[in-house]
């Protein structure tokens, strides 16, 4: 379980080292979820990213959207630093103090805390940010209250744990098989349940929530050795990460064997590639009680 403070300390670092692996690992991710946030994007008015991690999503809104005031929030300090690094060379015209109350900028700290600082905002996304709220209903009313009236929340998070083969096939290799259980509990899999996801957004003052399933390819593995590059990943990223490296030698050795051979037979191209199963969402802000 990977809980909101895992985030600002060994987990936020970890995915600072592997930012660009898991960039391309969510590529297609954001892609689905970047058409969802400009459909209902404003062309003016102030928009927030919640987790929003090396700054993709943030960086991509302000490019579509030049007249919004875009703030990516994240817990991982070195996650934001990369993301200001990003903004500066990718896109500096963007970077807020160049453009008046335009542009894009990125703070660390908690979004529950922060967001009312930039309140009212007319529109929240997050890339797979919002699974790791210890109480989601508490957090999600948090981020209705700072919106106005109408505004929109798009996010996306995983679907259930066995519809994402790139989860079942590290689970089979490391002989651990975990099942949803429906009930939350804070991590990749915490808004998996559609039930839950709709009553807790419901709960916290959304309205007219509606989810969409997409299926992904989820690249893992590239270039010269794409499995090494795989294992690579994994040995740091995702649900293997931890049963290796608290193994001892030979049973590490076995588990990485086991992957190998997972990560051969999803060679296609050059790349290796698994499916990521996700929803999503799309909210909006109810009244104010």
């Amino acid at each position: 379980m990977t809980s909101g403070g895992d985030w600002s300390a060994r987990v936020g670092a970890t995915w600072a080292a592997e930012w660009r692996r898991t960039e391309r690992a969510f590529g297609d991710v954001a892609r689905l979820l970047d058409d969802a946030i400009v459909a209902v994007a404003p062309e003016n008015g102030i928009a927030a990213d919640v987790g929003c991690g090396v700054g993709s999503t943030a960086l991509a809104l302000a490019a579509a959207r030049p007249g919004l005031h875009v703030t990516g929030i994240d817990l991982a300090a070195p996650l934001t630093a990369i993301a200001r690094e990003r903004a500066a060379v990718v896109a500096p015209h963007t970077v807020r103090g160049a453009g008046g109350d335009r542009g894009v900028d990125f703070l660390v700290g908690d979004a529950a805390a922060l967001l009312p600082t930039l309140a009212p905002l007319d529109l929240i996304v997050s890339r797979h940010g919002v699974m790791f709220f210890d109480d989601p209903v508490t957090s999600f009313a948090a981020m209705a209250r700072a919106a106005r009236p109408g505004a929109s929340l798009v996010f996306s998070c995983f679907r259930a744990r066995e519809e994402n083969d790139w989860a079942t096939a590290l689970d089979a290799a490391v002989g651990v098989l975990p099942r949803s259980t429906g009930a939350y509990a804070p991590g990749p899999f915490g808004l998996a349940d559609h039930a839950l996801t709709q009553n807790v957004l419901a709960a916290a003052g959304w309205i007219g929530a509606t989810a969409t399933r997409h299926d992904v390819r989820y690249v893992v593995g590239a270039g010269d050795d794409p499995i090494a590059d795989a294992l690579a990943f994994f040995r740091r990223i995702g649900p293997a990460a931890s049963a290796l490296a608290a193994a001892a030698p030979d049973e590490r050795a076995a588990i990485e064997r086991r992957i190998v051979a997972a990560l051969a037979a999803r060679i296609r191209e050059g790349t290796v590639a698994f499916t990521a199963a996700i929803w999503i969402w799309v909210a909006r802000a109810g009244k104010p009680s």
